[in-house]
């Protein structure tokens, strides 16, 4: 089997003459404002109690984080569509804006109920954010390009994962809650000056289509149906109640009425092109078990450390952190090692391995585990899932032609969300049902061997999940695509190890930039090779001066 996706979407002609200069200041932007999004994940829930208290309505705090991640979870393909019509660099600017908006009205908010209407628009604005970036770097970049810049993504959600949280609970206790959402101001201003000015010189690669109206409301309204039966399913109301259950009626009627639609409409919501490629849904599958079993990971840890292993909370934030910082040095590798390999899949396909028999450790012995094991298990064990982040986007965006990165992109961010709200779910209902339905609030009070075999469960699905994703990676069938290797980077590893740390930072930073001002070689781009060596060693000789 051949493990090389088709590289369809290269760099167009105008974004392989942006400069090094250019490329960062796009970057840059881009990066800022997902970390904006990331971090309005993780600084709320700090505050909670204080919102609490000073609003009322105790019985709605749960919405503040809800609302955001439903509404964040049902526009990612609707942004992405819009940008592949109107443009990256405008709908991003819109993106932004719609945050800053929201974080204004929740930090002027006089209720719960109206704190609720700006997390929502501000999940809105962040829902869009986090496709286009991704996008932009697929417009930017050359299909070997891509893999290093989008494993610094998942910096940007390891660093709003650490800082989140510490952030919000220092400025709740030493200043007021509602600078948790007006930090937001003076940072969306600066993504927003940043990002209106690097993208003016972005590649547009996008057509005049016609949005199907009808089509994008089913999809929404199905997904919001579909996130609120799971979202109050075994909390608010039991799973049999009718409430849930009609929700789940009324979903899978919606989602039934979508597939009519795009099966009859003129111009479908996603195309049906798109949808018959068979590395688009392959690697949709992959993204929703892998990134949706690591987002129930990262809720479902804490727990397990604090009621079974029975440690502290911030031991439980400890070994939480090793899990994430394990999936970012993953990232990280996976995204150097993937440009050099022409079978770049066989990255992640040797990486998820790791993570599997992680999680079989922990089901072997849930209760038995000292802090130093579990955290050096949840470690190697992220590094192992960690690649499926920048694999599953640039196997996806090198599948897809140029004008549909935008759908593309923000349906395979739609489904790794909506996997991480169902593996939630399946998790909290393992877990309820082991304690016989004691509700989660009650689960300090619940017996350890009770608890102890309930997370045996856990990591048993996990394990499964991360097996289903590997499984839908080799399923992938693709045509191998012979590149020359990139050199730069390895060519300055003599100079990094002489340097000190700081200058090695420096270092990395304009070696990163010279490798993004290089031209793309992939099949499209051999035959002009020889033409852009002389410019390429000029670049060389430039970094090495700087």
């Amino acid at each position: 089997m051949n493990d090389q996706t088709p590289l369809h979407a290269g760099p167009t002609s105008e974004a392989a003459r942006l400069d090094t200069t250019a490329v960062r200041a796009i970057v840059a932007g881009i990066m800022l404002a997902m970390f904006l999004s990331a971090l309005e994940q993780t600084i709320v829930a700090p505050a909670l109690p204080t919102i609490g208290r000073a609003l009322g309505n105790i019985e709605l705090l749960s919405w503040v984080v809800t609302g955001y991640l439903i509404s964040t979870t049902v526009v990612t393909p609707l942004f992405g569509k819009l940008s592949d019509i109107y443009g990256r660099r405008r709908m991003m600017l819109i993106s932004i804006s719609v945050f800053i908006l929201g974080s204004v009205a929740c930090a002027l908010a006089p209720s719960m109920e109206l704190l609720i209407v700006g997390r929502v628009l501000q999940g809105v604005g962040g829902g869009g954010i986090l496709p286009l970036a991704q996008t932009v770097i697929a417009d930017l970049l050359s299909p070997r390009e891509r893999p290093l810049i989008q494993s610094y993504t998942s910096v940007m959600f390891l660093a709003a994962s650490i800082l989140g949280p510490v952030l919000g609970g220092l400025l709740t206790d030493h200043v007021h809650w509602s600078l948790i959402f007006w930090i937001n101001l003076p940072m969306g201003l600066v993504a927003l000056i940043l990002t209106d000015r690097a993208l003016r010189r972005l590649p547009r690669n996008d057509r005049p289509h016609r949005l199907d109206l009808a089509g994008a409301g089913l999809m929404v309204a199905a997904a919001l149906a579909l996130l609120l039966a799971l979202a109050w399913g075994g909390v608010r109301y039991p799973w049999t109640s009718p409430i849930i259950l009609g929700f789940f009626a009324a979903s899978a009627a919606l989602w039934l009425a979508f597939g009519w639609r795009l099966l009859h409409a003129a111009e479908p919501f996603i195309p049906l092109t798109m949808l018959a490629e068979p590395v688009v849904l392959g690697i949709s599958l992959a993204g929703f078990f892998s990134i949706g079993t690591i987002v129930g990971l990262s809720i479902f840890i804490p727990i397990y450390v604090e009621l079974v292993l029975a440690h502290s909370p911030s031991a439980s934030g400890l070994v939480l952190i090793a899990f994430m910082v394990g999936a970012t040095v993953g990232s990280m590798v996976a995204g150097r090692l993937m440009p050099k390999l022409d079978r770049y899949k066989l990255v992640p396909v040797l990486a998820m391995p790791i993570g599997i028999a992680s999680m079989v450790v922990f089901a072997l012995a849930p209760g038995d585990l000292t802090l130093i094991e579990a955290t050096l298990l949840l470690a190697i064990g992220g590094a192992g899932v960690g690649p499926m982040w920048p694999a599953t986007t640039v196997i996806i965006q090198n599948a897809v032609p140029l004008h549909q990165l935008g759908i593309a992109t923000g349906t395979l961010s739609f489904f790794r969300q909506l996997g991480g709200a169902l593996v939630v779910a399946i998790f909290a209902a393992i877990v309820l049902a082991g304690v016989h339905g004691a509700g989660l609030e009650r689960l300090s009070a619940a017996d350890t061997t009770a608890l102890a075999a309930s997370f045996r469960w856990v990591f048993i699905a996990a394990a499964v999940f991360f097996a289903m994703s590997l499984l839908s990676l080799m399923a992938i069938k693709t045509s191998r695509c012979v590149g020359q290797r990139r050199r730069v980077l390895p060519s300055l590893c003599p100079s990094l190890k002489r340097s000190s740390r700081l200058w090695r930072r420096h270092t990395c930073i304009a070696a990163a930039g010279i490798e993004l001002a290089r031209p793309g070689r992939d099949c499209a781009t051999q035959a002009r090779v020889t033409k852009h060596q002389a410019s390429g060693q000029k670049m060389r000789r430039h970094g090495e001066t700087q």
